[in-house]
């Protein structure tokens, strides 16, 4: 009698326990189907609010199962960028990407875009004079293209005679350049060689100093 409600108890257990695996299973899909459908990264706060129901441990588990899953050698990686999650292409397999979508030239960066946005990753926040000291040519059309890609973005006023636009990247800087946040660019000589142009002589700088609301008044003149 005893072993057979013993063999009961060993069955219920067994049943839970299986259950348990396919529910993470099940959390694992809908979260890989999340972050492959999402055109943006999606970050841990996003995901946790589209499972709402789901304890916040359990979504955690399946998301670092997840990771494991893509630790194995195959087409696609799971990264973390900009803050969040996202299905990419495997680097060295982007020349066969690039070959089924026919990438057109003009989508791609001119090389003064790319030296300007260089000097804005590693010097920013960054006025235009100081960009153009530095690269010793006008920027203001290749600031303008900036912009509009939305890889930069204008972050305050310098507080100085004139009060120029300070420029710093966006978070679609980091997503189309792979960066989980800032501290993961390469140095100036590994950035340059990976973008194919000479480094930018990025002098240093002056500690930046506060920024000022783009709606604030000009200060009085003494």
């Amino acid at each position: 009698m005893d072993e057979d409600r013993e063999r009961e108890g060993r069955a219920e257990q067994e049943g839970q326990v299986g259950q348990v695996g396919q529910a993470g299973a099940e959390l694992k899909a809908i979260l890989e189907a999340l972050i492959f459908a999402s055109p943006d990264p999606l970050t841990p706060k996003a995901l946790f609010k589209i499972v709402e129901g789901e304890p916040k441990e359990d979504i955690e588990a399946a998301l670092a199962d997840l990771k494991r899953d893509y630790e194995r050698p195959g087409g696609l990686q799971l990264v973390e960028v900009a803050g969040g999650y996202q299905l990419v292409t495997r680097p060295d397999l982007h020349e066969w990407v690039r070959r089924l979508f026919h990438e057109r030239t003009t989508q791609k960066l001119s090389v003064q875009a790319l030296e300007t946005l260089a000097v804005i990753a590693y010097k920013q926040p960054v006025t235009a004079l100081e960009i153009a000291e530095i690269r010793g040519v006008n920027t203001a059309g290749v600031l303008n293209t900036l912009l509009e890609r939305h890889f930069i973005k204008i972050v305050g006023r310098k507080p100085v005679v004139g009060r120029p636009f300070m420029y710093a990247t966006t978070r679609e800087f980091l997503i189309r350049f792979g960066l989980k946040d800032l501290n993961d660019l390469p140095d100036v000589a590994q950035m340059s060689e990976a973008l194919g142009f000479e480094p930018p002589a990025l002098v240093e700088q002056t500690p930046a100093e506060a920024l000022l609301p783009l709606d604030e008044p000009d200060p009085p003149i003494h």
